[in-house]
């Protein structure tokens, strides 16, 4: 398995490049099963630091002495996972999953997905909403799923938000319109109220579900001429002028145009869906680009999806693929 990925589960079928285990397609795991299922059935510490050292040392006189930080350490195998301030509050893994629970209670969603990356300094768990699916043209669909993911290191807010998923081939797509859909939470004393709080924004997914599948639509209804093609993955991917010149782009910048427009030509979900050239075609090419070739491995790539800059690629993605396809 590889490094940066640790444990986890998904029900259904291999995605995201088949980390993990696989679960039957009708399995509806608890918030117990599933943090078990995710190997994530352990809890953090918050341990003070001191100053360490030898007699000899010339900073001898300070050892023993505490500093103003804390590290989270795993009581399962005692591995520190970071260091963080002193008002920092741990969200235990079983409290991300509990959640989820009123929507489990309700049928409202069932979890699909959850793990850890980088030794358990990151987790995340997905649970796909049990509402209809988004069809975007017959046989092309899009499904409706709400994020959770939090690092123990320090170096992220918890983050909860809907994340609409494209069946064919599972990119990661954007979501248009974002009212309440990303919240980034702080790990204070407050961060479990908050999380309380965010139940009621969850009322509103749907609709913003909906809301965003109009745009898909739009786009698989808008036809890109081959210039237009390259002129956005130019813009969206090499963050380059879309009029460049081929030749001044580089060997690296030319080779990932290339792969983009090979995506476009043959994508993952070619025998499902429609061969028409038009503006949600190229839209994921882009998005396979990310999920599956973007950065050093797929770890890398996982990672930037759940919380940074392939997410925030596609979301520029969405917005200029819809203005480009309306200036048409």
């Amino acid at each position: 398995m590889p490094a940066y990925f640790e444990t986890g589960f998904m029900v259904g079928r291999p995605a995201w490049h088949g980390l993990g285990k696989v679960l039957p397609a009708d399995t509806h795991l608890s918030v117990e099963e599933g943090l078990v299922a995710a190997g994530l059935d352990w809890q953090v510490d918050l341990v003070p630091l001191e100053i360490s050292g030898h007699e000899e040392d010339k900073h001898g006189s300070m050892v023993g002495q505490r500093v103003p930080s804390m590290a989270t350490v795993r009581q399962q195998d005692k591995s520190v996972l970071g260091v963080v301030g002193m008002r920092y509050n741990v969200l235990q893994n079983i409290e991300a999953f509990r959640w989820f629970q009123p929507f489990l209670d309700a049928n409202e969603a069932t979890l699909h997905t959850a793990g850890s990356l980088h030794d358990g300094k990151r987790i995340w768990v997905l649970a796909k909403l049990n509402r209809k699916s988004i069809e975007v043209v017959e046989g092309d669909t899009v499904d409706k799923f709400l994020l959770l993911s939090n690092s123990h290191d320090g170096t992220s807010c918890v983050r909860v938000g809907f994340c609409p998923i494209r069946v064919v081939c599972a990119n990661t797509l954007a979501m248009g319109h974002k009212v309440g859909q990303l919240l980034r939470l702080r790990h204070t004393s407050s961060m479990k109220a908050s999380l309380d709080d965010v139940r009621d924004i969850v009322n509103t997914a749907n609709q913003q579900f909906e809301a965003t599948a109009q745009q898909y639509r739009a786009l698989a209804h808008s036809s890109i001429s081959p210039d237009d093609l390259r002129s956005y993955v130019r813009q969206v991917v090499l963050d380059v002028p879309g009029d460049t010149p081929y030749d001044k782009l580089g060997a690296r910048k030319a080779a990932t145009l290339q792969d983009v427009i090979d995506r476009y030509h043959a994508p993952l979900g070619d025998r499902y869906v429609s061969t028409r050239p038009t503006w949600w075609r190229a839209y994921n090419a882009v998005t396979e680009y990310y999920s599956y070739a973007a950065g050093r491995n797929e770890n890398t790539r996982l990672k930037s999806l759940w919380y940074g800059d392939n997410q925030k690629r596609s979301e520029k993605a969405l917005t200029t693929a819809v203005t480009l396809s309306q200036a048409i």
